[in-house]
């Protein structure tokens, strides 16, 4: 299995859907790369041929809810610099990560 998800991880996510309707769904693992100050925070996730496919809230270029894959995660690689989860990360609320993280909406 990835580093990037064990399988402890991967056992513990819902599936994609699971939380839908939810206005502050939990947030199950948090991806980060630090040289462009991405955040993926992965709410949900389903297996996809040999591939994981999460969905989950993107701080990137804009801030929006969408589909990425554990292969495109991987596969960041700049110089030795790759995409880490936050091994230290807990199960909470998407506000509570934002608010963690220093990101919280006005």
């Amino acid at each position: 299995m990835s580093e990037l998800l064990p399988e402890k991880l991967k056992i513990a996510l819902p599936k994609i859907s699971a939380q839908d309707g939810s206005k502050n769904p939990t947030v199950f693992a948090v991806f980060q790369f630090p040289l462009s100050g991405w955040i993926w925070f992965v709410t949900e996730a389903d297996s996809y041929e040999d591939d994981i496919c999460f969905f989950g809230y993107v701080v990137g270029l804009e801030r929006e809810w969408g589909y990425f894959c554990l292969s495109e995660l991987e596969s960041v690689d700049i110089e030795g610099v790759r995409v880490r989860r936050d091994v230290d990360h807990v199960q909470r609320p998407l506000s509570e990560c934002l608010q963690k993280y220093g990101l919280v909406e006005n």
